[in-house]
């Protein structure tokens, strides 16, 4: 492993401990630009500060990754060291910087010197004014409803930010619980689905770009407006009320304020401005209204964070810390107005149940948990499709010896995936990359014996990598390059692959049957810890009777970014045959990451420059460093070009995250007036066209119809109205948002501001990403191998483990 940022031009790529020449000040082209972005990136755009917004945003911003599409992306973290660079393990306190430390804002600098000289009677004069002024607006706002969110000011224009915030991923909803993720998507009934028109999806299989068929009333919507202008509150925010109460929500929202909560963004002291407004002096804390509505409020920040249902004492607890005077009250009135369901699960699903004629009224230890129903149903229908599954007889598609001379055939534990696919209705297959050899070994004896079999990966590109493998049908887990700005693969998509989105929707894949399930015979899934529990009890209810399923992916990767841990729950159940790939990872990159994958930062050789440490002292020369990486040194001493190369940091903010990041790249790679919504023809971007996916692609134009994007090969189009909220640049990424895809090569920024959130899952993720080369700039000193070494996925609380174990045996 290298620990120079880069060769110089006289140095061969494949030259090891050439020290480069750090660029001086004026060095690069668009050098001030790049400071910039780094002093200016750590603000949060649009966002004016309701109560609270500033502490979650840096936990959240830090610790996103959102498929950041809605309140976050999600729940990416990561700090790295530049004391000694971890991957090293090589001092890095004297390393040459690339870049000079930004300058402080002599303007802010001024402007405080100049408040300094005023007298305390003139500032006291000053304030009054202000406050008279202010109160002014404020009733003149009253006297007519509010038409624009630009002309908002307070409490209402506050409210208005931190959604606006939100829903473009520039602010996250509150880190209330362990782990932040992005946004749920709409309720979807756990039942089988019915087909959907390829006509009404989007890039791999999204349902319409506004997520939905149609919206509410035009009558409805106005009806609200009329309600949030009476309470203070943007009128804005009216689609998203209407849309979430439905008819009557105006009737709804007066009679009980809180259901403004409803809205993503909207937090609890918010909601309580507005029902003050509202109610007046019968607004209080111990209302029964408030109760419930923030108790469904915290569990569905528990599901944004991972979880499917919480346990009694922790709801009951955060319920006290929301100000709720009587915590169990408010909890037994959500569930007696079926808000949410309460469970009671053995502790020991193995101790006998007490005799009725116990003297001692001994009981079963149970644990109780509360959680919102939409996530309940689907993990009980997830248990039961499953136990479906694996208690049913797989059709008899092709003779025993058959099967067996495939199996025979195959290489290695591609083998034992292949008998264990021919006698089970379930089979669960973990490995690294170069363990898609054997699904893609399965895939193709399954069609060799007349099955209809397909495969389905969480990301476009992942699809196109995998027929990739398929099409070049090679040993070696390599496949061939996939263009990663968004523009077609080089080869024709006629392999039986698709996206999960789009097997879903009907846009891709073999389609459905007359009963509405798939019409195929073997479904191999890869990418599974992907799969939150929702998305999989979709899949799992689809699947037909006799069909065989196949579940494969990474455990060492970062979880799905709705709630559950689907993969990692049946893996823990032994339910089903499991083959584990014997097949590691090659090369430097594949010894780096395996190391991490069991908490080993290890110090690798990297003799064509595979794996560069680049040292650095903060987040302004992090954005120099990361800029010339990737538009300079890479190209030129690898020959990757730079619409190949993906930066991968921790969350988008802070002074080197994503938005700063992306700021200064395209200050390098593709300047531009950004007439289109900030967007330039030509520019990167990260397109979410539901929460928790993200496509990466490129900018063609815009038009009265909205902006025109590329995505995986295929044309986007997206309404201007929703270009803010599923569309940002996308040259850096979050490492949630970059799970399922792979680049040839990847620069992973680990800035010091963003230690507290970084993990063993999500280095192992950001790291694994690259192909053929990584560059890790690293500000993190000693908590990158710390984290490595003592911090695993954070935990979640989900039902599935209980429900499995009362649906199905163990299997040995």
């Amino acid at each position: 492993m290298s620990t120079e940022p880069e060769p110089t031009e006289k140095t061969e790529p494949g030259t090891r401990g050439a020290a480069p020449e750090p660029e001086g000040p004026g060095g690069a082209p668009g050098e001030a630009a790049d400071g910039g972005a780094a002093s200016g990136g750590g603000g949060e755009a649009g966002v004016t500060g309701g109560p609270g917004d500033d502490a979650d945003a840096s936990a959240r911003d830090s610790a996103s990754e959102s498929g950041d599409a809605g309140a976050g992306e999600s729940a990416d973290g990561a700090s790295a060291g530049g004391g000694e660079s971890g991957a090293a393990g090589e001092g890095v306190s004297d390393a040459p910087g690339g870049g000079e430390e930004p300058e402080a804002d002599a303007g802010v600098d001024a402007d405080g010197a100049g408040k300094a000289q005023l007298s305390e009677a003139e500032a006291e004069l000053a304030a009054q004014r202000l406050e008279r002024e202010r109160i002014a607006r404020r009733k003149a706002e009253k006297q007519q409803p509010v038409e624009s969110g630009a002309k908002l000011s307070g409490k209402a224009a506050d409210l208005l930010a931190a959604v606006r915030a939100v829903e473009s991923g520039a602010k996250p909803v509150a880190a209330v619980f362990s782990e932040p993720e992005p946004p749920r998507r709409p309720a979807q009934e756990p039942v089988r689905p019915r087909p959907v028109s390829a006509q009404a999806t989007g890039v791999g299989g999204a349902v319409g770009v506004a997520g939905s068929v149609g919206g509410p009333a035009p009558e409805t919507v106005e009806a609200v407006q009329r309600v949030l202008a009476e309470g203070g509150a943007p009128t804005a925010l009216a689609p998203q009320v209407a849309a979430a109460l439905g008819e009557g929500a105006d009737e709804e929202l007066r009679a009980d304020p809180w259901q403004l909560l409803r809205v993503t963004g909207v937090r609890p002291e918010q909601a309580d401005g507005f029902a003050r407004e509202l109610l007046g002096a019968e607004c209080a804390p111990d209302d029964e209204r408030r109760g419930r509505a923030v108790t469904v409020w915290l569990l569905e920040q528990a599901a944004l964070a991972g979880h499917t249902a919480l346990e009694m004492p922790t709801l009951t607890a955060a319920l006290a810390q929301r100000g709720v005077p009587d915590a169990d009250a408010a909890v037994q009135s959500t569930i007696t107005e079926a808000e949410a369901l309460v469970f009671q699960d053995a502790l020991d699903p193995a101790a006998p149940e007490p005799a009725e004629d116990d003297e001692e009224g001994a009981e079963r230890p149970v644990r109780i948990l509360v959680g919102l129903e939409r996530y309940a149903l689907a993990e009980e229908s997830l248990a039961d499709g499953l136990a479906r599954l694996i208690n049913s007889v797989p059709k008899e598609d092709g003779s025993a010896e058959d099967w067996q001379r495939a199996a025979a055939s195959a290489e290695g534990s591609a083998g034992e995936l292949i008998r264990a696919a021919a006698a089970g209705g379930l089979v669960l297959h973990t490995g690294g990359q170069a363990s898609l050899t054997e699904p893609a070994a399965l895939l193709t004896a399954a069609r060799g014996l007349g099955l209809r079999a397909w495969a389905a990966t969480h990301s476009p590109l992942g699809r196109d990598r995998f027929s990739a493998l398929l099409q070049d049908d090679r040993q070696d887990g390599t496949a061939g390059s996939v263009p990663s700005d968004g523009t077609a693969p080089e080869q024709p998509r006629t392999r039986p692959v698709a996206t999960v989105a789009g097997l879903l929707s009907g846009a891709e894949g073999p389609g459905r049957d007359g009963d509405g399930a798939f019409d195929l015979d073997l479904l191999v899934v890869l990418d599974a810890p992907q799969l939150d529990v929702e998305t999989a009890a979709l899949l799992v209810e689809s699947m037909p009777d006799g069909a065989r399923l196949v579940l494969g992916g990474d455990p060492a990767v970062l979880w799905s970014a709705g709630p559950g841990r689907v993969f990692a729950d049946l893996l823990a159940a032994r339910i089903c045959p499991q083959v584990a790939s014997r097949r590691p990872d090659p090369g430097p990159l594949g010894e780096l990451v395996s190391g991490i994958g069991i908490g080993e930062l290890n110090q690798v050789e990297a003799p064509g420059k595979e794996v560069v440490i680049v040292p650095v002292r903060d987040a302004g020369e992090a954005v120099h460093r990361t800029v010339q990486l990737v538009a300079d040194s890479v190209p030129r001493a690898l020959g990757v070009p730079a619409e190949e190369t993906q930066v991968i940091t921790p969350g988008h903010g802070g002074a080197a995250g994503t938005r700063a990041l992306n700021a200064a790249l395209k200050e390098r790679l593709n300047p531009g007036p950004g007439r289109f919504g900030g967007f330039d023809p030509g520019d990167r971007v990260a397109y979410s066209p539901a929460p928790g996916r993200t496509l990466p692609g490129a900018v063609v134009g815009a038009d009265a119809d909205g902006l025109h994007l590329t995505c995986a090969g295929e044309p986007v189009v997206v309404p201007k109205e929703r270009v803010e909220q599923s569309v940002r640049h996308g040259w850096a990424l979050t490492a949630h948002q970059a799970v399922g895809c792979r680049w040839p090569a990847v620069v992973a920024v680990l800035p010091g501001d963003a230690t507290q959130a970084l993990s063993r899952p999500w280095v192992y993720t950001a790291f694994g990403r690259a192909d053929r080369h990584l560059s890790v700039v690293q500000g993190a000193e000693q908590a990158l191998p710390r984290a490595v070494a003592e911090i695993p996925a954070k935990p979640r609380t989900t039902r599935l483990p209980v429900l499995l174990r009362t649906q199905t045996p163990a299997s040995g």
